[in-house]
């Protein structure tokens, strides 16, 4: 009914009034468009964003427009089988006072396909480029819960209503599965959740008094004295 950026810019003004704050905003390159990207700056949050090369978008380097093809055959490579090929400061456009608007690409060799390359785009130029991939990274989660929740938890497959109440009350039952999902298996595979086992190590630490630990300790080390005297 609406236009998927007047959607993103409705859902992110409705979070940040929520007071949910994030330091960084992360979308594929579907919406990393200069505009789409400037307009989330003017939100006081930071881009991280899988970029397309499109002979549309230019990137302003050396005082040059640039398309991202052009941009990467112009950059010198990094040697070898070097995961991260190369990464340069350009700019996308220009801000409410005409400035230019710095960001970074990050250029990396595709994973399953070593002579193809993957552009990622950091509106923090302060990031490294290992720490651009790792939180870029994170976004793979969202994927991971949109095929579990349409292939296994049957998200839009087992509604038959058709109203607004009817398909809000089936997302979040879908939703409220996901996450004992998720508690559940971080309770099998995270070692932060044995708790059990910290709770058992404390109750055995507070069942040695102080006199006896100074008495063990007094043993001990009265044994190793004696075996060297003796040796």
């Amino acid at each position: 009914m609406q236009k998927a950026t007047d959607a993103l810019f409705g859902l992110l003004t409705q979070a940040q009034s929520m007071g949910i704050t994030a330091k960084y905003l992360l979308f594929d390159s579907w919406f990393a468009h200069p505009a789409t990207i400037l307009r989330v700056l003017d939100h006081s949050i930071h881009v991280v964003c899988m970029l397309k090369a499109t002979p549309k978008i230019h990137y302003e380097y050396e005082g040059r427009r640039l398309t991202l093809k052009e941009l990467y055959s112009a950059l010198r490579k990094r040697h070898g089988r070097a995961k991260i090929l190369a990464s340069v400061n350009v700019s996308i456009g220009r801000d409410a006072k005409g400035n230019p608007v710095p960001v970074k690409i990050v250029f990396v060799r595709e994973r399953n396909r070593s002579r193809q390359w993957l552009a990622l785009l950091p509106t923090d130029t302060r990031l490294s480029d290992d720490e651009v991939i790792r939180i870029y990274g994170k976004r793979w989660d969202i994927e991971t819960f949109f095929k579990v929740s349409k292939s296994h938890l049957r998200l839009a497959k087992e509604l038959q209503g058709r109203t607004y109440d009817h398909m809000f009350a089936h997302t979040t039952i879908v939703f409220a599965r996901y996450i004992m999902l998720s508690a559940a298996a971080r309770d099998e595979k995270d070692p932060r959740t044995i708790g059990a086992l910290f709770l058992d190590c404390c109750d055995e630490l507070e069942d040695i008094r102080y006199a006896d630990a100074m008495r063990l300790l007094i043993e001990t080390a009265t044994v190793h004295h004696g075996g060297s005297r003796c040796s």
